[in-house]
């Protein structure tokens, strides 16, 4: 397919994720912006992103219609790649980058300096308001995990926003690793018992209530906010229920007050 080439400018603002820019992006291209296409990501912001923050977005481009979605290959990329090769392989481990003559059928520049966390409102991705004009949102559950977002630095994220804090009694707060690596490390760390003595369930890895599999349905009626990349009618149980998207940032903070907040704000 064709490709796009989407350069990241600028410095993310504390408290905004790599989530909060795919969100973002949604919004301002539309989910269909990519339809069949190939999505490039580069510039400033990408060089900075680890490894994980860059699977988020690559994750969710097929959520901009793209066909494939993927970051310019780097160090970090290297040695991502060699952490997990063995021995005899590792000299054949290298990248390659696009040619300085390579053709885009489009390439957008966008400055994130000041970007403020994002929520995608049911019942579609693209449905997206910055976190200043979410207004009030009472949720029933706060879901953190996925192959979007439950990777390690997600856990850690939202363990720090919730030190020494509870969940709102109001709502449950479910925690899904996104492999038993991920929840090996996160328990050696102290963030499972973090986040379980401020009232969290967590659970083994898997996908969950994701796409309406287990642990979590969503009764008629009842709200979400959640780190997962889909928010389709009926995607994490009833179809009288509804599904919000944010940063496990944005998870976390929500999941304190019982209703959807900025997460800049709970890290205070």
């Amino acid at each position: 397919p064709s490709t796009i080439k989407v350069v990241l400018k600028g410095n993310l603002p504390e408290m905004v994720t790599s989530k909060d820019v795919i969100l973002y992006l949604a919004r301002e291209y539309t989910t269909e912006v990519a339809q069949y296409k190939s999505l490039e990501f580069t510039g400033p912001i990408a060089e900075k992103m680890s490894i994980a923050s860059r699977m988020t977005m690559a994750n969710m481009g097929v959520e901009l219609g793209a066909k494939f979605a993927f970051f310019e290959a780097d160090q970090k990329t290297v040695a991502y790649l060699l952490s997990y090769v063995q021995e005899g392989a590792k000299k054949r481990v290298g990248f390659f980058k696009a040619d300085p003559d390579a053709r885009y059928e489009h390439t957008y520049e966008i400055d994130l300096s000041h970007l403020e966390p994002q929520v995608a409102f049911p019942h579609d991705v693209g449905n997206v308001r910055p976190i200043s004009r979410v207004g009030d949102v009472k949720v029933d559950q706060a879901f953190l995990g996925s192959c979007t977002n439950g990777r390690f630095e997600d856990l850690r994220i939202a363990a720090a926003i919730l030190k020494g804090k509870k969940v709102h009694p109001e709502t449950r707060l479910i925690v899904f690793p996104a492999s038993w690596e991920v929840y090996l490390e996160a328990l050696r760390e102290g963030i499972l018992e973090t986040l379980i003595v401020a009232g969290a369930v967590v659970c083994n890895p898997g996908c969950g209530p994701c796409l309406g599999g287990h642990m979590g349905l969503l009764a008629s009626g009842e709200k979400c906010i959640s780190s997962s990349n889909r928010n389709f009618k009926g995607r994490m149980g009833s179809t009288e229920a509804e599904v919000y998207l944010g940063s496990p940032a944005t998870v976390a903070a929500s999941a304190i007050a019982g209703r959807i907040v900025d997460p800049r704000q709970k890290k205070k």
